[in-house]
């Protein structure tokens, strides 16, 4: 486990996936530790895409730390997820917190004790749910007060830094990946300064011209 504080009230922290195995490395695939985020907003405890590490020690520390700052703030939980498969901890830590699971309405069906929301609707938080893709079964949210896009498996971490689009091979028979960057392409109009990704190496600043190159790339590839 790695945790890394972004900014105030504003974490990251990673966990090695518990079903992940050699098979789905290489160029096509992703990395064996996913990457999650605890945000601390003025309503709400807002976790996204949450996975508790398995390792005994590591899970006591975390779960640890996340009660206390739970008693701290005395907040509701929210656990926001991006696409249904990264339910990961969150129907166990809904348990923990009496924490409501949200979800987008084409995602809903696929997660136990999910609330849907249309990608239009306020969410606890201050979170936005700037791009729906329900091609890919996804959607990308954006923190306001930290400049930051948070998506799921749509944007990764690139090698030697930036972000990357996902490979074809992870997306709909109907969507390919400049169909991808056009769907995405709203991001740009945003102040992206963080792209928090779930796969790989988050990036911390210039966020929007990193997201441009991955979209240009994509078209001419």
């Amino acid at each position: 486990m790695e945790v890394t504080q972004i900014e105030r009230g504003l974490w990251r922290w990673t966990a090695r996936h518990p079903g992940w195995t050699p098979a789905d490395g290489g160029p096509d695939g992703w990395e064996s530790t996913v990457g999650c985020l605890y945000w601390e907003a003025e309503d709400a405890v807002v976790l996204i895409d949450p996975l508790v590490p398995q390792d005994a020690g590591d899970r006591d520390r975390f779960l640890g730390a996340l009660d206390s700052d739970v008693e701290r703030l005395a907040l509701p939980v929210e656990i926001m997820l991006t696409c249904a498969w990264h339910s990961r901890s969150a129907d166990e830590l809904a348990e923990r917190y009496r924490a409501t699971v949200r979800v987008p309405d084409f995602a809903a069906p696929r997660v136990a004790r999910a609330v849907a929301f249309r990608p239009d609707e306020p969410l606890p938080g201050r979170v936005v749910a700037v791009t729906a893709l329900p091609a890919s079964e996804e959607v990308v949210y954006w923190l306001p007060a930290p400049r930051a896009v948070v998506p799921g498996d749509t944007v990764l971490g690139a090698e030697g830094g930036g972000v990357r689009l996902c490979p074809a091979s992870w997306l709909s028979e109907s969507m390919t990946r400049a169909d991808l960057a056009a769907a995405l392409r709203p991001l740009l109009d945003l102040p992206v300064e963080r792209i928090l990704v779930s796969h790989g190496t988050p990036i911390l600043a210039g966020g929007g011209a990193a997201l441009a190159r991955a979209f240009a790339e994509a078209t001419v590839a």
